[in-house]
């Protein structure tokens, strides 16, 4: 965390200055219309309050540490124009009505799970995007799995389910009228960043018992770049846009793991992301998802593959390892990504 610096005979503690809402690396920074003016105003206020400190150096520091946090969201912040949105189809932006409850899917800043605004990183929020109204599904969170049905998409406001907690008796009310201090305990957890889990809300006796699985990665809200023939980049669109049967040539990695004695024994893909390579992506997947360190992967072939929804460059890669790996899917549809490698 960042700290004011102290002249000489400055005796008060420099207060901590508190880290912005947490947003992966390489990730977007997308907010709402309401989110970048929001932000806008915190700055008007922050400026007011470094005015009012006048010659008070740490206060001043403090204020400015701030503001240069802020500034650096506002700058670089992605407002998304919902007016494109696809009214049917749940994406940044949306009310949606599940199970009884109303969220908003917002950025990391506006996010308050206290007023229904889930931030767009966070489980609930990414198993929600692309779908429609009457899907199910089942998100798996902390201390098990959830089955959600998809009751209302909407882009003009709804009445959001509110988590209010009464100080005073320790009860919780929301909109619903009812005691809901476990549900309240479950939205945080799902709208908790995967990466910020906390390891004593895991049960660890429970997940040694399945074996690892690798499961292929799933953010609508992502953009990707779309490329020509020859992998040369000519823009960019949100992975919603280019599974919808627009065909927009975009380039992913398959990673064949064999043995030393040359039989496949894995079989892995990653959609290249924008700004990378395919050999940077490739890189950093397989020590992030696989925990493969210095391998050096070997360009096989490339081609290109097209369904009814998408059409793909497709770089085809090999390694060598003995290492126990995570379990691919089984299934048609899983193989047939891998067909023509």
């Amino acid at each position: 965390m960042s700290r004011g610096f102290i002249k000489e005979g400055d005796q008060e503690e420099i207060p901590m200055v508190p880290l912005r809402a947490y947003l992966p690396e390489g990730v977007p920074n997308y907010v709402t219309k309401e989110g970048l003016a929001a932000l806008n105003e915190e700055l008007k206020s922050l400026e007011s309050e470094r005015a009012k400190a006048g010659d008070n150096y740490i206060m001043g520091n403090f204020i400015e540490a701030k503001m240069k946090l802020l500034i650096s969201r506002i700058n670089s912040a992605v407002e998304i124009d919902l007016s494109k949105a696809n009214k049917e189809t749940v994406s940044f932006g949306a009310w949606v009505r599940y199970n009884g409850r109303v969220v908003r899917i917002v950025g990391v800043d506006e996010a308050d799970i206290d007023k229904g605004l889930i931030s767009f990183i966070s489980p609930l929020a990414k198993s929600l995007t692309g779908k429609k109204a009457g899907e199910i599904l089942e998100l798996k969170g902390p201390k098990g799995t959830e089955r959600i049905t998809v009751e209302e998409v909407s882009f003009e406001p709804l009445a959001l389910t509110q988590m209010v907690s009464d100080k005073h008796t320790g009860a919780t009310a929301t909109t619903e009228g009812k005691d809901q201090r476990t549900v309240k305990k479950k939205l945080v957890q799902l709208d908790q960043p995967q990466e910020e889990a906390r390891e004593d809300d895991i049960d660890l006796s429970a997940a040694a018992d399945e074996p690892c699985r690798f499961e292929p990665e799933v953010n609508y809200m992502e953009f990707l770049p779309i490329v020509n023939e020859r992998g040369n980049i000519v823009g960019r669109a949100l992975h919603l846009e280019l599974h919808k049967g627009n065909k927009m040539l975009h380039p992913v990695v398959h990673l064949h793991v064999l043995s030393d004695k040359g039989e496949t024994t894995g079989r892995y893909w990653w959609h290249v992301a924008f700004g990378d390579t395919p050999e940077k992506t490739l890189q950093r997947k397989t020590q992030e998802v696989l925990g493969l360190s210095g391998v050096k992967p070997l360009l096989k072939r490339q081609y290109i593959r097209e369904t009814k929804t998408e059409k793909e460059l497709v770089y085809v890669f090999t390694v060598v390892s003995e290492e126990s790996l995570p379990q691919t899917p089984e299934g048609k549809d899983y193989r047939e990504v891998f067909e023509k490698d």
